[in-house]
């Protein structure tokens, strides 16, 4: 992907214990819930991210993060998308698509048939919904031990050979 500014956007598995992640994570999570009831944020935490079954992806140009995102393991088949954030800077570049984008490569490539996601679904969340949806993601009852909320929006994508 190349940059608004001339270099090479590089997404790649990376760690959320880098110094530049817990601040992009932060306001995430911060955001979650200045947006949320408590009882309805599921985000996870660094700790949480970096953990079995997690592989986590950045979106850098040169040195600088321009986004994140995560993979889940759910079961066999199924994956679910978790803690996709661009930072302030990088929004309306592209970045998130990219990252969607490569999120979805990489479940197909591991295996799987079907990717979950869970947004807010406040106006603070449209940006994310309209995202999923232009990449074909449809609405779908709760999954992965998730209840109905009124402050969610869960969503699925059927994997094909792509």
């Amino acid at each position: 992907m190349a940059g608004a500014e001339g270099g090479t956007v590089r997404i790649g598995r990376d760690t959320p214990e880098r110094e530049d992640v817990l601040r992009l994570l932060g306001e995430h999570l911060a955001d979650m819930y200045a947006t949320s009831p408590p009882e309805s944020v599921h985000a996870l935490d660094p700790a949480a991210l970096a953990g079995p079954g997690i592989s986590f992806w950045t979106a850098r140009q040169d040195s600088r993060l321009l986004g994140c995102a995560a993979l889940k393991h759910l079961a066999p088949g199924d994956a679910e998308i978790k803690s996709m954030r661009t930072a302030t800077a990088a929004r309306g570049r592209g970045v998130a698509s990219a990252l969607l984008r490569r999120l979805v490569a990489e479940a197909r490539h591991s295996g799987y048939e079907r990717l979950f996601l869970e947004t807010g679904s406040q106006e603070f969340f449209a940006p994310a919904r309209r995202l999923y949806e232009r990449h074909g993601f449809t609405d779908c009852p709760p999954f992965a031990g998730y209840e109905a909320d009124p402050n969610s929006v869960f969503m699925s994508l059927l994997l094909g050979a792509g």
